[in-house]
């Protein structure tokens, strides 16, 4: 990655991935969990793709390929859905992994290595949930929930090990988010304190990651990185209209459905890690 891509390219970037998802109209399948299938059908629909909340195994070998991307999560994960998740990633087009919660059980991180195994392209979760991959620790007996435990940066040499071992694009969701692909450390810092009252803000934003993938697979890294610092800047224009949690989450997809060219290239907060 050269020197010249400062703060504005990486808005000009931005603006391109978006306008090439709003163009394209990527279609993504979403097998993911319960909770966030509403928020992360309208996140995709507002950005410009097209959703497809498809889980059947029976119908994987005939949809599958036909998508520009797939997106799986296993918030809600169970045995049933488990070889759905398997063959989607199975079928030959890029992948985004969501690791929920992947200490909370023996089966669980189990299921998220056996997926990781599959090479996603993009592995996106909180600092807890890389910590755990990247360790391959089940730590359920001191589980607390699907919130992290941990800041963005303690797990930032943990993701870069991972984005090593897995050859997938690890990013870290925090206070500021660190993307790496075990080489180069992007970090995007758009975002405000309340998304995290929003249940399955953050598989929105994995599910917006895919969406960006399938718009342009070659750069998974910028795809990453602008999807997460779109998602950020969307919530920080929504603030200022929210009162609380409920009328953040209805603002932030308005704005993401209105972002422009002028917002998108002088909001977005990517930088270049030494």
């Amino acid at each position: 990655m050269d020197e010249e891509r400062t703060g504005a390219w990486w808005g000009r970037r931005a603006w391109a991935l978006l306008s090439a998802v709003r163009e394209r109209s990527p279609l993504v399948q979403c097998i993911t969990n319960l909770v966030s299938m509403d928020i992360a059908a309208n996140a995709l629909t507002a950005a410009g793709a097209s959703p497809a909340m498809l889980h059947c195994l029976r119908e994987i070998p005939d949809f599958t390929p036909r998508c520009h991307a797939v997106y799986i999560n296993v918030g809600t994960l169970s045995e049933d859905w488990l070889p759905s998740m398997r063959a989607a990633a199975s079928a030959g087009r890029p992948w985004v992994l969501d690791p929920v919660a992947a200490a909370a059980s023996g089966f669980r991180m189990e299921a998220c290595l056996e997926l990781l195994a599959l090479r996603p392209a993009v592995v996106r979760g909180n600092a807890s949930e890389i910590l755990a991959l990247a360790t391959r620790s089940d730590s359920s007996t001191s589980f607390k929930g699907v919130d992290s435990s941990h800041d963005s940066g303690e797990a930032l040499q943990a993701a870069k090990a991972l984005a090593w071992s897995s050859g997938a694009v690890i990013a870290v969701s925090g206070a500021v988010d660190f993307i790496t692909d075990g080489e180069q450390v992007l970090s995007a810092s758009n975002g405000v304190a309340m998304m995290q009252k929003i249940t399955a803000t953050g598989c929105a934003v994995t599910a917006l990651i895919a969406a960006f993938v399938g718009a342009d697979p070659s750069d998974a890294l910028a795809a990453a990185a602008c999807a997460l610092a779109i998602f950020g800047l969307a919530g920080e224009i929504g603030m200022e209209s929210a009162k609380g949690p409920a009328s953040l989450r209805m603002h932030l997809i308005d704005a993401l459905y209105g972002l422009d060219e002028q917002t998108v290239t002088s909001g977005v907060k990517i930088a270049l890690l030494p």
